[in-house]
């Protein structure tokens, strides 16, 4: 399997997520990824143990005439990359996690007469997997929102793919080490400022809990400092971190999650069955995020407070009400349950065997000749910290961002 696309974490891991999938299916199945340079998966898909080929491509979407011309010049060249690439590696099967990466992949693979697939990790597809879901063999989606945007024929509603180190909350939970009232919170791989703040903001509202409540706040390296003195300074003893290692035992320990809204964050917190109240990024492509967590508040699996809305009271109030409110948080758990998909890796594994099957005319794939030599992921050492899982950092070589 060739998986193409990347650029930040909601793209990047589900792909690594179904590659790790495929490789436990069958001693013989192999897996490369295709990226840029520039995205996330120049550092997350080497140390997950895979091998990845780049291309020179750029987006199009809200650049400048500039930006979208220096682009299209570029189309060209990563066509024939990707075709050098697909030519080289001789893929069963070309699967597309969205980011402009993809583009250019998939397009060639699909010319190349190899079967293909897109998965759309988020409510409102983005402009790269709406164009491919008009080419591909299968498109696999985790919002039935995003289906609308796809030929009908080719949409399976099978939910994102998630790292296996998150399914063993699902199949192993893990109980609380005391009674205490557990709020994890967290904003993208580098943190959310805004958010951050806000939560710093809330904790003098929610000073009558301090006896009874411990928060955990994953703020990303430059907000650290700052969070760790506000929340030291409202009395409360500050439990801080630039990132999270395991997440499977935050989201165990948990009571309550307080976090935005990607589509990887969300699949996470309906596999572990956890109640949130999102704050989506606002300046996600399209406003996916609010999206993505309008689908988990329609089913009553969580509460949503917009950034622009979003105050130390109010969100202290919404904590209280939810943390002081079991039953309300038993029901919002379940339906996360409901919503959850443990099994999406293993279910999008089945589809693309199946069109293997139908393209070559066996599991095994098409026949690479003796000089072929696979490549066997090679995984991180064991206690080694895992990759960031979402994106709200400033791009490579840029300061600053938004909040």
């Amino acid at each position: 399997m060739l998986v193409a696309g990347g650029g930040t974490g909601g793209h990047v891991f589900p792909g690594i997520a179904l590659a790790q999938e495929v490789v436990g299916r069958h001693p013989d199945n192999d897996v490369v990824f295709v990226g840029t340079s520039r995205g996330l998966e120049a550092s997350a898909v080497p140390r997950a143990g895979f091998p990845l080929e780049l291309v020179d491509v750029r987006g199009l979407k809200g650049k400048g005439i500039g930006a979208v011309l220096a682009g299209l010049v570029r189309l060209p060249l990563a066509l024939a990359q990707s075709w050098r690439i697909l030519r080289r590696w001789s893929p069963d099967v070309v699967v597309g996690v969205g980011g402009y990466a993809s583009g250019p992949v998939v397009l060639a693979a699909r010319l190349l007469g190899i079967p293909t697939a897109i998965q759309e990790q988020n409510a409102i597809p983005g402009l790269t997997n709406r164009i491919l879901g008009l080419v591909v063999h299968a498109v696999f989606t985790a919002f039935p929102e995003a289906s609308r945007h796809f030929p009908a024929r080719k949409v399976q509603l099978l939910g994102s793919p998630i790292r296996r180190s998150l399914l063993e909350n699902y199949m192993r939970p893990e109980k609380k080490a005391d009674d205490r009232l557990h709020v994890l919170v967290f904003g993208g791989s580098q943190g959310a400022h805004a958010l951050n703040m806000r939560v710093v903001e809330a904790l003098p509202h929610l000073a009558d809990l301090r006896e009874r409540l411990r928060v955990v706040h994953q703020t990303g390296a430059r907000d650290r400092e700052a969070v760790e003195r506000g929340t030291r300074a409202c009395g409360f003893t500050p439990d801080v971190r630039d990132f999270i290692t395991d997440m499977s035992a935050a989201y165990a320990a948990s009571d309550l999650v307080v976090c935005r809204a990607g589509a990887t964050t969300l699949a996470e917190l309906t596999v572990c069955k956890r109640p949130s109240i999102l704050v989506p990024f606002p300046a996600a492509a399209d406003n996916h995020q609010v999206a993505n967590a309008r689908s988990l508040v329609d089913a009553g699996a969580a509460v949503m407070i917009e950034e622009r809305d979003l105050t130390g009271e109010l969100l202290a109030a919404e904590i209280r009400r939810l943390l002081l409110d079991p039953a309300a948080r038993d029901r919002m758990a379940r339906a996360a349950g409901r919503l959850g998909a443990p099994q999406a890796a293993s279910e999008i594994g089945a589809v693309l065997v199946d069109l293997v099957k139908r393209r070559w005319g066996s599991a095994a794939g098409r026949d690479r000749g003796p000089a072929f030599r696979p490549v066997r992921p090679v995984p991180a050492p064991p206690g080694a910290a895992e990759p960031p899982d979402e994106e709200e950092a400033p791009a490579p070589g840029r300061p600053g961002g938004p909040a």
